[in-house]
C-alpha cells in the first residue's frame, strides 16, 4: 500500500510573502507589468494593498500602510513614464515637450498635473494616471528634436532646444522659470542662435531677445539679434512677459535649484514682511529668555515629535529631560524607536538653546546656524546610532539619495544639487536683515531642500525658533492638532510658490502661544 504525504497548507501570510517575492523579482523601479505575474499573485497583492493599478496592465508596488498611496506614486511617477513609454513607443520614439522639458531645466521638479509627450508614432490621446495626474500623448514627428538628454531615464529636450520651441503662453505663465534658465552659467548664447536658425523660428527669437532685455541682460539678447540679422532675418524683439519684474539682478549660477531658491526668497520675503509684525529686537534679559524657552521644552517636544508620527507622552519626555529614563527597560521595538527619538530631540533641543545663547550675545543668526546645524542633527540621531538602529554614516553630512515627502507633489532637489542649495540657503540667511523673513523662509526653504534623509521637519522648526528669538519673538510651537493645515501650507509654498498661507499659519500659532503665556 502506497501512502501519499499531503503538502502542508500554506498560511495567508506565507502566500503573501511568496507573491511579494515574485513581484519584486520582476518589478523595475517598483513598476510591474501585468503580464509579468500570474493573476493569483496580482489579486493577492492588490487585496493586501501591496499592488496599486496605475492604468490597465501596469501596476505600482506599494506599502499597505502607505496612506492614500500618493507618496509612492509621486516617487514612482518618472519610473512609470520611463517603462510605460519605452514599452509602448521605444526609447527613441518619444520625448517630453518643450514646455515640460524647460520646467525641468529650471529646477521645477514638482510632479505636474499633466505632462505632454511628443511621439513619432500615432498617439493623440490623454491617459489618466493616479492621484489626478495624466499624460497627453501628441504625435509631432515634424518638430521632434534631433537630440535629447535624459531626466530619470525619460528623454527630454536639451535646454537650448526646449527654450527655442516654447509657446508664447509659457513665457506669460512661467516667467520665473525663464529668468532662472537665462541666468544659468551653462546656457550658451551661440547655441541658442544655432537652435533658432535650425528651427527658423524667428517669433521665438523675438521673445527670447525681449526676455533677455527684461532681465537686464541686453548684451546677450543683442548677440542673438546680431547673429540672426547677419543670417538675413529681420527681427522685432517683443516683451514676452505680463508685467514681470525680474528678481535675480546680476546673479548667475551653476544650479537651477540654487537659482530657484534665490528667486523664491526674493519674491516671498515681500509677502512675509507685509504679513508678519515688525521685529522687536533681542530680549534684554538673556537669562529670563533662556528660562522661558526651557519651560516650553516638554510641550514643544510632544507636538514636534507627534507631527512626525512618533507616539510619545509628556511623562516620557519629562523623564528623559530629568535624566530618569532607563533605556534597558524598553521592550517593544516601536516603543524603543519612539523613546530614542524623544531622547534625540532632548539632546538636539539643548544644542539649539546653546545656539540661541550665542545669538543673544550678539552673534549673527545665519552664521550661528551654519556653524551649528550639523551639531543639532548629530544630537537628534545619536541615540539611534548608539542603539544600533542606524549606522554611523547617517550622522554625517547631507543625504546621498533622493528623498520624497509624504503625500507631497514637491520632489526635493537631487543629491547632486544639495551643496549648491545649502550654500545659497546660508548666504540668504546671513544677508537677510529681517528676523521674521529669516524665521518663515528659513523653515520653509530648509524643508523645501530637505537636505537629510530624516529629521528635516524637526530641524526646520528649530530653525524657525532660532530665527524668531533673534527678532525678539517668542518660541513658537506648531501644534499637532493643526498638522493638516501646517502640511497644506507648506505644500502651497512648495508647489505653487505661495508663501502667504504658511506665513499666516505661523503667525496664528505664534499668537496662540503668546496668548497662553
Amino acid at each position: 500500500m502506497v501512502t501519499y504525504m499531503s503538502r502542508p497548507r500554506r498560511k495567508p501570510h506565507q502566500l503573501l510573502a511568496e507573491s511579494l517575492k515574485t513581484a519584486k523579482a520582476v518589478a523595475a523601479d517598483s513598476i510591474v507589468k501585468a503580464d509579468q505575474i500570474s493573476r493569483a499573485h496580482k489579486n493577492r497583492l492588490e487585496t493586501s494593498g501591496c499592488l496599486t493599478k496605475i492604468i490597465s496592465g501596469w501596476y505600482l508596488l506599494t506599502s499597505p500602510d502607505g496612506g492614500d498611496g500618493s507618496t509612492a506614486w509621486y516617487g514612482g511617477f518618472w519610473a512609470f513614464l520611463k517603462h510605460y513609454l519605452n514599452d509602448r513607443f521605444g526609447e527613441t520614439e518619444y520625448c517630453i515637450s518643450a514646455e515640460s522639458s524647460l520646467s525641468l531645466h529650471a529646477g521645477d521638479t514638482t510632479i505636474p498635473k499633466q505632462i505632454v509627450i511628443l511621439t513619432k508614432k500615432d498617439s493623440n490621446t490623454a491617459v489618466d494616471l493616479l492621484h489626478g495626474t495624466s499624460i497627453l500623448l501628441r504625435t509631432d514627428s515634424k518638430n521632434f528634436p534631433t537630440e535629447t538628454e535624459s531626466f530619470k531615464g525619460v528623454p527630454i529636450m536639451n535646454l537650448t532646444s526646449s527654450l527655442s520651441r516654447l509657446s508664447p503662453s509659457y513665457f506669460e505663465n512661467n516667467p520665473r522659470n525663464i529668468e532662472i534658465v537665462l541666468k544659468l552659467s551653462s546656457l550658451s548664447v551661440p547655441e541658442i542662435s544655432r537652435a533658432l536658425l535650425r528651427l527658423q523660428n524667428m517669433a521665438s527669437a523675438e521673445r527670447i531677445i525681449g526676455a533677455y532685455t527684461v532681465i537686464k541682460e541686453e548684451s546677450k539678447g543683442k548677440q542673438i539679434f546680431d547673429d540672426l540679422t547677419a543670417a538675413g532675418y529681420t527681427l522685432t524683439p517683443v516683451n514676452p512677459f505680463e508685467k514681470y519684474v525680474p528678481k535675480l539682478s546680476g546673479a548667475r549660477f551653476n544650479s537651477p535649484y540654487a537659482g530657484r531658491i534665490r528667486l523664491m526668497w526674493s519674491v516671498m520675503r515681500e509677502v512675509v514682511i507685509k504679513t508678519f509684525p515688525r521685529d522687536c529686537g533681542l530680549f534684554s534679559d538673556q537669562s529670563k529668555t533662556i528660562e522661558i524657552i526651557l519651560e516650553t521644552y516638554v510641550k514643544d517636544a510632544y507636538h514636534s515629535l507627534s507631527i512626525e508620527g512618533y507616539h510619545v507622552t509628556e511623562e516620557l519626555i519629562e523623564k528623559i529631560a530629568d535624566g530618569k529614563w532607563d533605556p534597558d527597560s524598553l521592550g517593544a521595538d516601536k516603543l524603543q524607536m519612539d523613546a530614542m527619538a524623544a531622547k534625540g530631540y532632548s539632546n538636539s533641543f539643548d544644542a539649539v538653546v546653546e545656539s540661541i545663547r550665542k545669538i543673544l550675545r550678539g552673534s549673527s543668526p545665519g552664521a550661528v546656524l551654519e556653524a551649528d546645524l550639523q551639531t543639532w542633527y548629530r544630537e537628534l540621531f545619536t541615540p539611534l546610532f548608539k542603539a544600533n538602529i542606524i549606522d554611523q554614516e547617517k550622522l554625517v553630512g547631507f543625504r546621498n539619495n533622493q528623498v520624497y515627502i509624504t503625500n507631497s507633489k514637491h520632489v526635493p532637489p537631487p543629491k547632486t544639487a544639495l551643496l549648491d542649495c545649502m550654500e545659497v540657503f546660508f548666504e540668504l540667511l546671513k544677508s537677510e536683515p529681517v528676523a521674521s523673513v529669516r524665521a518663515v523662509l528659513g523653515h520653509f526653504i530648509f524643508v523645501y531642500i530637505h537636505p537629510y534623509m530624516d529629521g528635516n521637519g524637526r530641524m526646520g522648526r528649530f530653525i524657525l525658533n532660532l530665527m524668531l528669538i533673534s527678532g525678539g519673538f517668542n518660541w513658537t510651537i506648531v501644534r499637532v492638532e493643526r498638522r493638516k493645515e501646517y502640511m497644506s501650507a507648506l505644500e502651497a509654498a512648495s508647489t505653487k510658490e505661495d508663501i502667504e498661507p504658511f506665513t499666516t499659519f505661523l503667525l496664528e500659532e505664534m499668537n496662540h502661544w503668546k496668548n497662553k503665556s
